[in-house]
């Protein structure tokens, strides 16, 4: 995957933390309704995509980080698991309609005993971590032994028509309709904040040093997004 280049639409890296919470605080009120018009609902088949892949027993406890207003925890909870919602956005949390316990807290810092949970979910929210190997590595700290990981983000297709496409949509398209019906500076940050995920086998180099095993990716709407999975030795 070619990532962004670094754009004044980024916060300056001691910065990024303050400014995405900010950011999202100030978005959640539309950021489900924008979701399902700027992924043309896709983003809601890719989520049960991302839940089928954990295939784990019902009755699982699953963590899901950036969990934002619930839509991964809803599709957890109707999948038969048991999700707990983790985010570090207040006004994320308070927009949320899932009936799962939501926890305000750091993907660095879960609040959660080693060992604690069979799996990890995060919905397009990898990107948005202030370092995102220790968070892989927080995330493995939290599961079992045999627990499982599911990460899904954001992603730009392989073939270069497509990625030409797919370049004009997300990066002028996405800021100019995010402009209109919420948020302009937002919806210049999420198209450039791909700069911050690594390259693929970077990333899967940081699962498998995390104690990740099993580790595979694909990508799903013909590129737009990717999942990442593993399971904890």
């Amino acid at each position: 995957m070619t990532r962004a280049s670094r754009t004044d639409a980024l916060p300056d890296e001691q910065d990024k933390s303050r400014a995405v919470e900010e950011m999202f605080d100030r978005i959640a009120p539309r950021y489900d309704v924008l979701n399902r018009l700027m992924t043309l609902r896709m983003d809601m088949h890719w989520r049960r995509i991302t839940v089928r892949q954990l295939a784990m027993t019902p009755g699982s406890i699953v963590v899901d980080l950036a969990c934002g207003t619930g839509d991964l925890c809803r599709t957890l909870a109707s999948a038969g698991y048991r999700p707990v919602g983790i985010d570090f956005s207040a006004g994320m949390l308070r927009a949320a309609r899932a009936r799962a316990p939501l926890v305000r807290a750091d993907a660095l810092r879960l609040p959660v005993r080693d060992a604690a949970c069979d799996g990890v979910t995060c919905g397009f929210g990898l990107r948005n971590f202030s370092d995102i190997e220790p968070a892989i590595a927080e995330c493995a700290r939290a599961l079992r032994p045999g627990g499982r990981i599911a990460l899904l983000e954001v992603a730009e297709p392989k073939s270069p028509a497509l990625r030409a496409l797919h370049g004009v949509y997300f990066r002028h398209v996405v800021p100019f309709v995010g402009g209109l019906l919420s948020d302009k500076p937002a919806y210049r940050y999420l198209p450039a904040s791909t700069a911050y995920l690594p390259e693929v086998p970077d990333l899967l180099m940081m699962m498998t040093r995390a104690g990740f095993v099993s580790v595979s990716h694909r990508m799903l709407g013909l590129g737009a997004a990717q999942l990442i999975t593993g399971t904890r030795s």
